[in-house]
């Protein structure tokens, strides 16, 4: 009992050990928001001298006509509802693929996943010259569009593996009280799906929470500016005398959404990406 006891012990002290080594950079992070560029640069403690509200209050209000309020509003306008859109086209898609047959099923699946293949800078320009055709371009459809339309074979892949876990015999059952396929994903299925949907909204979430570049490509003026541009703003708008603890203050309240969401999501989550590997 002892020797268990001891082998507990030591195992908590190793887990915690590497769990502050990972989130010690957030540590650091909310302690250097209160240090002005003096001390940042000229002390490695980690404690500021001391604490003051002031750079979370001016680095709110921004360095232009545009508050950090307006940011934050920028950017739950357009993550929500991509979030949104891509659980419920890329749910539809899976259950199509996993619960349905139909000519060219595997030529549309093998299709589908081979554009997991494609990078990122191989699309980036035809896509930005088609949505700038449909007059998209400073707006948020480009994140919006993809989302409807199921752009997001990852998440499908994702799902598929899940739904092939769920039984067909309650598919089956559904049928026999009169249930029709819609109905039959709407109250069966996806109920079920909570954690491949978790899944997707935590991953979708993060990668659009924190997008730069493709923010950078479609949206050009500071009024549609998210998060993430706004942080690059602040440090180009003040050139040399950029004041860190304001940047770094915003920085740090810009991912307390995302750290939440993953929280108080994480037991889905981790029930979704061990449920969603291949199976026969």
């Amino acid at each position: 009992m002892k020797i268990k006891n001891k082998n507990n012990t030591i195992a908590y002290i190793i887990l915690i050990s590497i769990g502050i080594f990972m989130i010690y950079p957030l540590i650091w992070l909310f302690f250097a928001s209160f240090k002005d560029n003096q001390e940042l640069f000229g002390k490695l403690t980690l404690f500021p001298r001391q604490f003051s509200m002031s750079p979370y209050l001016r680095g709110f209000r921004g360095s232009g006509q545009f508050t950090y309020s307006t940011f934050y509003w920028n950017t739950l306008k357009l993550v929500v509802p991509t979030v949104v859109l891509t659980v419920l086209s890329t749910g539809v898609v899976a259950y199509g693929f996993a619960r349905f047959r139909f000519p060219g099923k595997k030529l549309f699946f093998l299709l589908m996943i081979s554009t997991l293949m494609l990078p990122d800078s191989v699309v980036v320009i035809p896509r930005y010259v088609a949505f700038n055709k449909f007059g998209w371009v400073d707006t948020y459809m480009p994140f919006w569009a993809p989302a409807l339309l199921a752009c997001y074979p990852f998440f499908i892949f994702m799902q598929i593996q899940f739904l092939r876990g769920i039984p067909k015999e309650l598919d089956e059952s559904a049928y026999i009280d009169g249930c029709s396929p819609l109905m039959v994903f709407i109250k069966v299925l996806f109920p079920l799906m909570k954690p491949a949907v978790f899944s997707v909204v935590i991953f979708q979430t993060l990668w659009r929470w924190n997008d730069y570049f493709n923010n950078l490509v479609y949206i050009s003026s500071v009024k549609n500016f998210t998060l993430s541009l706004a942080l690059k703003m602040s440090i180009d708008g003040q050139g040399s005398s950029t004041p860190w603890n304001q940047v770094l203050a915003m920085s740090f309240v810009s991912m307390i959404p995302p750290i939440l969401l993953y929280f108080f999501a994480q037991k889905y989550f981790v029930e979704g990406i061990t449920s969603g590997g291949v199976k026969g």
